[in-house]
């Protein structure tokens, strides 16, 4: 269990970061030709990686249709509403706002799977509000960069919700499947749902354009922050609770502020880091508790 923490903890982390790096490929490089870009070359990556290491086992019409809702929101809604949300407000507070995910996951846990959270979960749900509230606080009193931030927060709000219901889906799917499996279908199907809109906005770009900053983040993207990270959330949301795998999230935007302050120089005071020591302790409150409820169980078996 520890060791799906651990994978849990690290794929939010590389979530988190293109937050950050999705921030600056925006600035020059078009929404959906950018989304496009991340899923063909995870895709490209994926495929191969599918015929050598998994037999290819036929996906009946339920299945495949849950791997296309967790495309639809966990890929293209959620991709979309970050990249256009960090049009209009900064990669901190896009950040804060995803501090909002373990409390929606675990809402939507309970209406969805009917994952009653217990008294620990709930308290850590708790604890990563607090700490939303004291980074909100900061984010508000110091971030100016914005320049439409109400529009910008509730698409990256929106983001969230998409962002909740794909660990719920991918828990679903993967009673069924392995994370590869997962990972190489909801990337094919996200490329899909970006073709027709990247090809519309390549009227207005050139691939001449892309800097090697710019590639470089794309394989970022491609390679961690989807193949990579998807694979570990698969893998620990198997042996994780839902309501327990929201809280986790809140690693996410420990690793959007931290980043943010370190390579975009974005404002970072005394009330982001209060807050993130909340979002850690709820961390802790939950991994720490689970752990010891296995060692005990195990003594006694």
């Amino acid at each position: 269990m520890r060791r799906a923490y651990f994978k849990m903890i690290l794929a939010m982390f590389l979530a988190g970061s293109s937050v950050v790096t999705n921030k600056v490929l925006v600035e020059s490089v078009p929404v959906f030709v950018a989304s496009e870009l991340r899923f063909v070359v995870a895709t490209v990556i994926l495929v191969p990686l599918l015929f050598i290491y998994e037999e290819v086992t036929k996906v009946c019409k339920k299945e495949l249709f849950i791997l296309f809702l967790q495309a639809l929101t966990g890929v293209f809604l959620f991709s979309v509403c970050m990249l256009y949300g960090l049009k209009y407000t900064t990669a901190l507070e896009g950040g804060i706002i995803t501090s909002t995910l373990p409390a929606v996951t675990a809402i939507c846990a309970f209406f969805i799977l009917r994952e009653k959270p217990s008294l620990k979960v709930l308290i850590g749900i708790g604890v990563t509000v607090i700490g939303l509230a004291c980074i909100q606080t900061a984010g508000v009193s110091q971030v100016g960069g914005g320049v439409a931030p109400l529009i910008g927060n509730g698409l990256i709000f929106f983001a969230v919700i998409s962002e909740a219901l794909f660990v719920l889906l991918g828990k679903v799917s993967a009673k069924k499947h392995s994370p590869l499996v997962m990972t190489t279908f909801v990337s094919a199907i996200g490329a899909i749902l970006f073709l027709p809109f990247a090809i519309y906005e390549l009227r207005l770009f050139s691939f001449r354009d892309l800097s090697l900053l710019n590639i470089g983040i794309v394989v970022h993207h491609g390679l961690f922050v989807t193949v990579v990270a998807f694979i570990l959330m698969y893998q620990a949301v198997k042996e994780i609770p839902a309501n327990k795998a929201g809280v986790l999230t809140g690693v996410v935007p420990l690793s959007a502020a931290l980043l943010s302050f370190t390579f975009l120089r974005e404002p970072f005071s005394f009330g982001h880091l209060v807050g993130m020591v909340f979002v850690l302790l709820a961390i802790c409150l939950i991994s720490y508790g689970q752990e010891r409820k296995i060692e005990h169980h195990s003594y006694r078996g």
